[in-house]
């Protein structure tokens, strides 16, 4: 609802003289609520009616210094706003000189730029302005108004109404500006345009009602600015009159008193016209609107409420006008909420508003705080913001269940949200600081400022419960605790140093959390991006960003390089404590060891992480070490010969170990002991960890490994978490492996993979193995596409390419057999995996589509392929052959261009690779009738796919394929290409059928390749190069008495294409129809029946309807005889349109040359049929074996009823329904 109801839409100012708002000329207002302007008084400049008539008349050539034809609005206001001048200043000032001169005209002018501003055709004329009241002038507009369109200005999209909303508000803010010392004051501009707007305002058309909500609102902005200059004039008045009075008798200044005092009256007058004119805008605008159903009107209402309550609060910033914020807050919509929240903080922001705002804190406080939750992210994070902003004011206005509730988002991943709750936090916890800690000196470690704020850090982490989430705290306090969480000295000095005398040590758990914070603020000062799960992934950082980063790394490295040793020292035992520490050094730039000549704080930390290794079996850690050992092995830094040797050192003493325990372990004849097994398991967990991330090839560790988990094999009898390790580290020696792979074994990998995805694809649970379904495995699309590409790139290769066969004796013939003979199998291999349904039927198109060019080489195994894939699916199979001539067509296209030559060798290729596709679906059409079928229907659809760009007077970019399809033509049933016939049609437009050139060639030779009657199984195909003067005859079919039925129901999608035929299929042939895809669905028109529908209960949509009373019935059967007769005599005219249209387009024909005298008649029945008589006469010779149409059901027949119609439904294609378009 826009408005309520009792709500009137005008606005009358009750003045002692005439002006263009009298009782009779302007809106009415009986209940006089509106009448509150004016002062009962004329102001100085004001004319009258004589006056107004005199002016229109002596400006009408003229408005704004140019010229104005038949009195119609110029559009320089519209244009100057629209374009984006700058100088809109001078604007203005020229539309002044032109108020000054007549202000009827100027007025007029103002008011056509409102009305274009809205998107308005309309223009209002000067007879308009003189006789009309402005209600009838608003009615006249709305009736002008394009309401086929929704965009206006306000809501266009492009670079040139880019900026227009920033325009028109300026344009307003500036008119008020220049006008704020006279013409605003004369009780006629402003008066007109208050009216104007409040009238449109109110209008039924979303344009004028937003529109015209925007330009008062930013009006009222415009008057709260000089309503506030006036009031800071008026207090300075007042002081200098009372300056001026105070002072004694004989200096005191007669007559400056009384000017003051006149210009203080004069200041006091001008303040009530502005309050008079401030208030007829909010209760005639904002009142209404703040509440319209359109969310942009809500928001540019509560937007501009809040710049008023903000720019001159002693006015505004009450409860009278902060209510209507606070109930807007409950607003369904988050742009609306947002404006709400941004308002409010600018409010918040000034403490100084603080008292005012009390009230209303208390009253809406729990509503905010709801909003932290919001669903909409940007609403939440400004309901944060207005809380720490409502913090910072005051302590005491939160409770501790309001601050709780937005401390946990700090964990939120949404990274704007956190940031704000981090923030929030921030200012709660950090920001009640002794202020003797400011003016102590700055100490450094434990005895810093920081280090009860780390505490304090601490505290909360562990109190969230959520310990593994600490990254995602220190990211949402990066922004605001950047400098404390980066305090690396303190965190040292908690861990490392005792207690202050009086001061309580950390707990071990409190230990654990500072450790891991640290590690994260490690982390996100080294890499500076959010972490997983946090935002979108990297980005670009800036110069500042980076030389950041650098000066972090550089100074953390230089601390945790040496104290890092003792923290380890100190808790090596701890294996939580030491798996976070061993990750520091991942962060570090190690050219520091060598440049802060800290070589020797480097060995202390290789000392440390061996002894870490050698205490520890959990993986973890183990892992971390391993980890570090990578990191410090860079061969970029001079440390690598330091590091390589004792992790040399390390494996070596590992290895000797596994292998002297291994040996005692599978001694024979003896029980393996648990301490025995124990020491086995501990030595095959470090050497599985470290080979995870070093290559220990030259360890030769698969021996081993095969030697023990042959052992178990063989007896049964070993541990299983020795199993599990041993094949662990097999694993990993087989990646490493892999790893140097080289390029000469990637054809035997490619033989075994596809053997691996034949065994274990869903074909091992057949024969009763239901119980190996877990081990079925069907290979993603990816993988799909690598199998594909690889045999592109390797098999369907000229001989000379293959280097890689013959070992380099490519002439050698034996040699090139050999490679012959090796790619025949890699495609065999492939092939397989189509065959049994391992990979998609249609990845077998890049396959098929190589037929005629390695004929020799593949033939067979190509050709062996298409008739297994036929006997698993035909329709698919189908589907697949044409989907590769449709590759090898766009390929043609990308390579010669849309006006190729259809004799062209490529074209010849691909009309001959058809050719042979046709040959191997044999001799029994019934056997593969609906394959066919669906290949004509794949073919036609995407002959017509890609319009000409040209316009739909040049032929389709892909028409030319229907020549390659009809080599398939001769293999459709005789009924089956009349069907396929209709299909065809669906796509022409009545254009394409009387088209006769070259390039219309393939459709004629494809059609006439479907004609139904005569001996057309064994009929030629037209060749593509017929000449401009080939005839083209349609065939009469022969009269029966067959009628069209009206589908029943919603008929099946077309995806659904194995049962596109079986129907209840009375048939006919429609007139070329307007092709679907051509066809705005917006400009559809509704489906009109023929007479002898009318009566056959065609089913309509229902819709509930209430019930009505006598009057609304009988308007209800008036409009309906109405609507008949409408109809009918639409009828006669497209009778009368054909009857017309025949006669030319028959002396058309017949005036054109090449065509055969023998030849026009059936041409032109063949294009021309009316929906009457035509249409009957084709019925009756289509009546016979298509009802026989009997073919299985398809597979989706439980979808049926949720898939949209069928398309490709020969019993729906002349209803209109579907098509949504006329008939003609």
């Amino acid at each position: 609802m826009i408005a309520a109801p009792e709500l009137q839409t005008e606005f009358h100012y009750t003045q002692d003289t005439d002006t263009r708002f009298s009782s009779e000329t302007d809106f009415d207002d009986p209940d006089g609520r509106n009448a509150i302007i004016g002062k009962g008084k004329a102001k100085k400049g004001k004319k009258g009616p004589g006056e107004k008539g005199k002016g229109v008349g002596k400006g009408a050539g003229r408005m704004n210094g140019h010229h104005q034809e038949n009195g119609m609005e110029n559009v320089m206001l519209f244009e100057v706003v629209r374009l984006g001048k700058s100088a809109m200043q001078s604007v203005v000032d020229d539309w002044i000189e032109s108020y000054k001169y007549d202000r009827d005209v100027a007025l007029l002018d103002l008011i056509n730029f409102f009305i274009q501003c809205s998107g308005c055709k309309g223009v209002v004329t000067g007879e308009m302005f003189r006789n009309m009241q402005n209600s009838e002038i608003i009615r006249k507009m709305t009736e002008e108004f394009d309401e086929d369109s929704g965009d206006y200005p306000l809501t266009m999209a492009g670079p040139q109404w880019k900026k227009f909303k920033s325009s028109f508000c300026e344009f307003i803010g500036v008119l008020v500006r220049q006008c704020q010392y006279s013409i605003i004051y004369d009780e006629y501009m402003m008066d007109t345009v208050i009216s104007l707007l409040t009238g449109l305002s109110d209008s039924q058309v979303r344009a004028f009602r937003h529109t015209s909500t925007l330009a008062a609102m930013k009006l009222m902005t415009a008057l709260v600015n000089v309503a506030l200059n006036l009031s800071i004039n008026m207090d300075n008045t007042q002081r200098q009159y009372e300056a001026e009075r105070n002072k004694m008798i004989g200096k005191r200044a007669n007559d400056r008193l009384e000017l003051l005092l006149q210009k203080r009256k004069e200041l006091q007058e001008n303040q009530d016209e502005i309050e008079n004119m401030m208030n007829a805008i909010f209760k005639g605008v904002f009142v209404h609107r703040y509440r319209d159903a359109i969310a942009e009107i809500r928001a540019i209402c509560i937007e501009e409420i809040g710049v008023w309550m903000k720019m001159y609060s002693d006015a505004f910033l009450n409860d009278s006008y902060l209510k209507y914020v606070g109930w807007t807050m409950h607003d369904k919509q988050g742009e609306v909420r947002l404006k709400c929240l941004t308002a409010l903080q600018g409010l918040y922001y000034n403490r100084e508003l603080n008292a005012k705002l009390e009230l209303f804190t208390s009253r809406f406080k729990d509503r905010i705080v709801s909003m932290t939750l919001d669903k909409e992210y940007d609403v939440a994070v400004q309901a944060i913001k207005l809380l720490t902003l409502v913090l910072h004011s005051s302590d005491e206005v939160l409770t501790a269940e309001d601050c709780e509730s937005v401390y946990h988002l700090v964990y939120s991943a949404h990274r704007p949200v956190a940031v704000a709750a981090g923030e929030f936090l921030f200012k709660k916890l950090f920001s009640h600081r002794d202020p003797e800690d400011d003016s102590m000196p700055k100490r450094r470690g434990r005895q810093s400022v920081n280090a009860n704020l780390i505490k304090t850090t601490v505290f909360f982490f562990l109190e969230s419960e959520l310990h593994e989430h600490a990254a995602y705290l220190v990211d949402s306090m990066w922004d605001c605790a950047g400098e404390i969480l980066k305090d690396w000295e303190c965190m040292i000095s908690l861990l490392l140093d005792e207690p202050l005398p009086g001061e309580e040590a950390l707990t071990d758990r409190q230990e654990t959390a500072l450790i891991e914070i640290m590690l994260c603020t490690i982390r996100q000062a080294a890499e500076c991006h959010p972490p997983v799960g946090r935002g979108t992934g990297k980005r670009v950082l800036t110069a500042k960003e980076k030389k950041t980063q650098l000066d972090d790394r550089t100074r953390m490295t230089e601390l945790f390089a040496i104290s890092l040793p003792a923290l380890l020292a100190k808790y090596s035992v701890d294996a939580e404590k030491v798996t976070n520490l061993l990750q520091v050094p991942q962060f570090f730039d190690l050219e520091i060891y060598t440049t802060g000549r800290l070589e020797k704080h480097l060995d202390s930390l290789l000392r440390q992480i061996r002894e870490i290794v050698e205490k520890h079996t959990d993986t973890d850690v183990l892992e971390a070490c391993s980890k570090t050992y990578h990191s410090l092995c860079n061969e970029e830094f001079t440390i690598f010969n330091r590091v390589d040797i004792a992790r040399s050192q390390l494996l070596d003493e590992q290895v000797d170990k596994f292998n002297r325990l291994l040996e005692d372990f599978l001694q024979e004849g003896e029980d393996p002991d648990e301490d025995d097994a124990y020491q086995v398991l501990s030595t095959l967990k470090r050497i599985t960890a470290f080979h995870n991330a070093h290559d220990l090839s030259k360890w030769d560790l698969f021996t081993s490994n095969y030697k023990l988990l042959n052992t178990g094999i063989e007896n049964g009898d070993m541990p299983e978490q020795i199993v599990i390790h041993a094949l662990q580290c097999t694993h990993y020696v087989i990646l490493w492996s892999l790893a140097k792979v080289s390029e000469g074994t990637s054809k035997k990998a490619f033989t075994i993979l596809c053997d691996l995805l034949l065994i274990f694809s869903h074909q091992i649970i057949s024969g009763g193995r239901e119980a190996l379904e877990p081990l079925v495995y069907t290979p993603e699309a990816s993988l799909q596409s690598d199998l594909l590409n690889f045999i592109l790139d390797h098999v369907f290769i000229d001989q000379d390419e293959d280097s890689n066969s013959t070992d380099g004796q490519q002439d050698d013939e034996a040699g090139k057999i050999e490679a012959l003979h090796k790619r025949r199998n890699l495609l065999a291999a492939y092939c397989k995996l189509i065959i049994y349904n391992v990979v998609e039927i249609n990845t077998g198109a890049d396959i098929f589509k190589q037929y005629m060019r390695y004929y020799n080489d593949y033939g067979d195994i190509i050709k062996e392929t298409m008739s297994k894939t036929r006997q698993i699916d035909k329709i698919q199979c189908a589907k697949t052959l044409i989907l590769s001539l449709q590759q090898l067509f766009n390929e043609m296209l990308s390579d010669l261009g849309p006006s190729f030559d259809r004799s062209s060798s490529a074209f010849c290729g691909i009309k001959e690779l058809a050719r042979r596709f046709s040959l191997t679906f044999g001799l029994d059409q019934l056997k593969t009738r609906e394959a066919i079928a669906m290949l004509h229907k794949d073919g036609i659809e995407f002959a017509f796919k890609e319009p000409n760009p040209q316009g739909e007077g040049h032929p389709p970019l892909n028409l030319a394929f229907l020549d390659i399809l009809s080599e398939f033509s001769s293999k459709l049933m005789r009924q089956d290409k009349r069907t396929v016939h209709m299909y065809l049609e669906r796509f022409m437009t009545f254009q394409m059928a009387l088209q006769r050139e070259d390039c219309w060639l393939p459709l004629i030779s494809y059609r006439n390749s479907l004609q139904a009657g005569g001996d057309d199984d064994t009929m030629s195909v037209v060749s593509g190069i017929s000449s401009r003067g080939s005839s083209v005859r349609s065939k009469k079919a022969k009269p029966a008495t067959g009628k069209r039925k009206l589908p029943e129901g919603k008929t099946e999608s077309s995806s659904s294409s194995e049962v596109w035929m079986n129907r209840e299929q009375s048939m006919q042939t429609p007139i070329m129809m307007p092709s679907p895809h051509l066809t705005s669905t917006i400009m559809r028109e509704p489906k009109r029946l023929r007479p002898e529908e009318s009566y056959m209960g065609t089913p309509q949509p229902q819709h509930h309807q209430t019930p009505m009373d006598y009057n609304t019935q009988v308007t209800w059967m008036l409009a309906q005889r109405q609507q008949q007769e409408e109809v009918a005599r639409q009828q006669q005219e497209r009778a009368m349109n054909y009857a017309k249209l025949r006669s030319n387009l028959q002396h058309a024909i017949r005036r054109g040359t090449g065509l055969m005298e023998d030849d026009e008649e059936p041409i032109v029945e063949d294009v021309m049929m009316s929906s009457e008589g035509r249409i009957e006469d084709l019925n009756e010779g289509m009546d016979f074996d298509t009802m026989d149409i009997d073919l299985p059901p398809s597979k989706n027949r439980r979808e049926r009823s949720e898939l949209k119609p069928d398309f490709f439904d020969p019993a729906s294609i002349m209803d209109e329904s579907v098509l949504g378009v006329p008939m003609f």
